[in-house]
């Protein structure tokens, strides 16, 4: 892979919220990028990307936005996952022969099958990418330069992708700080089912339960930082949720079911008081999360306007 990343002409983002927001502006931080044009559903947003700079020109996709992509050398999907396959089926015909395409959806086989569908001859060019590194916040607002600073971003290219086009994007990812590294897409989505999509399912489903309850105000009053560390993901876009979830669902369901074994284990050993059980599970967590939050001590500080999320 490139060791440095070639300066980009014309990079267009569609969907310029958190994650393709904070892909221009850090690349227009390291230098790497000339003009962003900025492609999406609300013009509101697109009105805030503008004025912060983080994109030069802007058109909503109800107008004619493939016009915006003839010249574009790089092109980051950024929508959530659904959109897919009507994106690709637009581009489908209409990128120029030198235009590489990279998407940053949390699930790969769901997408890949689209591309396959619909890019036809653009398919070497397309690089399947998951930047591991997201808030709670949403919209271009939320998005600042130093989101992948230090942060994985996965690739999980065809086989029939174009080795230079990898390289391409690989080394756009470094030049934004990040460390790439590449997995099978089926690998994929097993993997991020488990240590992502079912951390979100749960969380937003206990934040539901809860705001249920007649007893909803008193309990929200109550609740503290346990609460608030272990719900913050559930704050985030309902859509990309929802879509990741139906996108990923068999290995989701898999990891819910394993996971609801694993929940009913722990409650036998509170019904059962077999508190020497019950604090071998705790203790075996609290190891095993130890050690991974060990990886991470030496990262740069949470910036300013967010916290970031494994």
């Amino acid at each position: 892979m490139a060791a440095e990343a070639p300066r980009v002409a014309t990079l267009a983002v569609v969907g310029v919220g958190l994650v393709g927001g904070s892909f221009a502006l850090a690349l227009k931080a390291a230098g790497r990028v000339g003009s962003v044009v900025g492609i999406g559903r609300g013009r509101a947003n697109l009105d805030a990307a503008l004025a912060l700079g983080i994109v030069d020109r802007a058109v909503t996709l109800d107008a004619d936005w493939m016009r915006e992509l003839a010249a574009a050398d790089v092109v980051l999907l950024a929508a959530p996952v659904a959109q897919f396959p009507g994106l690709f089926a637009a581009l489908a015909g209409r990128l120029a022969p030198r235009t590489i395409v990279t998407d940053a959806g949390s699930t790969k086989q769901n997408v890949i099958a689209a591309a396959r569908a619909h890019l036809g001859a653009a398919l070497p060019r397309f690089v399947p990418g998951h930047p591991i590194a997201g808030t709670e916040h949403t919209g271009a607002a939320a998005a600042f330069a130093t989101l992948y600073r230090d942060r994985n971003v996965v690739l999980t290219p065809l086989p029939e992708t174009d080795p230079a086009a990898v390289a391409t994007v690989a080394s756009l990812w470094t030049a934004c700080g990040a460390q790439v590294r590449e997995l099978d897409a089926a690998v994929h989505d097993r993997i991020f089912a488990a240590v992502s999509h079912l951390p979100h399912l749960l969380a937003f489903a206990l934040v539901d339960l809860l705001a249920g309850r007649p007893d909803a105000a008193d309990v929200f009053r109550y609740a503290a930082s346990g609460f608030r560390d272990f719900t913050r993901i559930a704050a985030g876009s309902p859509e990309m949720w929802r879509d990741i979830s139906l996108a990923n669902r068999d290995a989701l369901l898999a990891e819910v079911e394993a996971f609801r074994a694993q929940l009913d284990r722990v409650s036998a050993m509170v019904a059962a008081g077999d508190g020497a059980a019950l604090e071998a599970v705790f203790e075996r967590a609290a190891t095993a999360r130890r050690a991974w939050g060990a990886r991470f001590a030496a990262a740069p500080a949470v910036p300013a306007d967010g916290p970031r999320e494994p």
